[in-house]
């Protein structure tokens, strides 16, 4: 996999995957990171990327000619989407990191301000995400929970891959609560069937925890799975 991201603060990015799993992935070539400032293609001898809106209002709009020169900068492989991170678009979830998961090279990009010139979406015509109902002052962070999400889903990110398989929404659930050491904190206690070493007691007890707090949690998604079971 390889991450291409135009954007404004390039050190947000590059910053990120110096840290936990993702370095460790980043260092065994699980992905590769390539980081595009769009400031370095404006012909603006001031390296201005952003301009007042026609028709008036408040803010700045980003340009279209440096992001798309930008863009097209970019050595695309044959396998390859480009992912405009924008609250305007489709909610991410678990399925669409799955969907995004089997690409050879995601470029996403990062706007700021008041948002793009709306030629940017024409000429590119990238799929949008957003990351939910709010706005952030950028999209670096989107970018990066995108990026986290989908490297999860790469073999060798994690130490074991079932690790990604049960997590929550990987089934349509939440997932079922964990436990570790000591067996007794405070007067509370590990569940028995935790260590009984009787892994389809196990399973079954992990599987009614996941429905029980998915119910309680997320009724929504609780009532996608039942029906969707049938």
């Amino acid at each position: 996999m390889r991450f291409d991201v135009l954007t404004l603060f390039p050190e947000m990015i590059e910053q990120f995957s110096n840290f936990s799993i993702m370095k460790r992935a980043n260092e065994n070539g699980v992905f590769e990171l390539n980081v595009i400032n769009p400031r370095d293609y404006t012909e603006d001898k001031h390296k201005k990327v952003d301009d007042t809106p026609y028709g008036g209002g408040a803010g700045m709009v980003l340009m279209a000619q440096p992001y798309v020169d930008a863009y097209e900068s970019i050595d695309a492989a044959e396998n390859t989407i480009t992912i405009m991170m924008s609250p305007q678009g489709e909610p991410l979830t678990d399925k669409i990191v799955n969907e995004l998961a089997v690409f050879n090279q995601i470029i996403i990009l990062c706007g700021h301000y008041e948002g793009y010139d709306e030629r940017i979406r024409e000429i590119i015509r990238p799929r949008e995400i957003s990351v939910g109902d709010f706005v952030l002052t950028g999209g670096e962070l989107p970018a990066l929970c995108l990026m986290d999400a989908v490297s999860r889903k790469l073999d060798g990110t994690l130490g074991k891959i079932e690790s990604a398989e049960e997590d929550s929404f990987s089934n349509g659930l939440l997932e079922y609560p964990h436990y570790t050491k000591p067996r007794e904190y405070r007067g509370l206690k590990v569940p028995d069937v935790l260590l009984n070493g009787n892994h389809k007691m196990i399973d079954e007890f992990r599987y009614q925890e996941s429905l029980r707090r998915t119910k309680e949690r997320r009724p929504d998604l609780y009532e996608k799975f039942i029906r969707n079971s049938f």
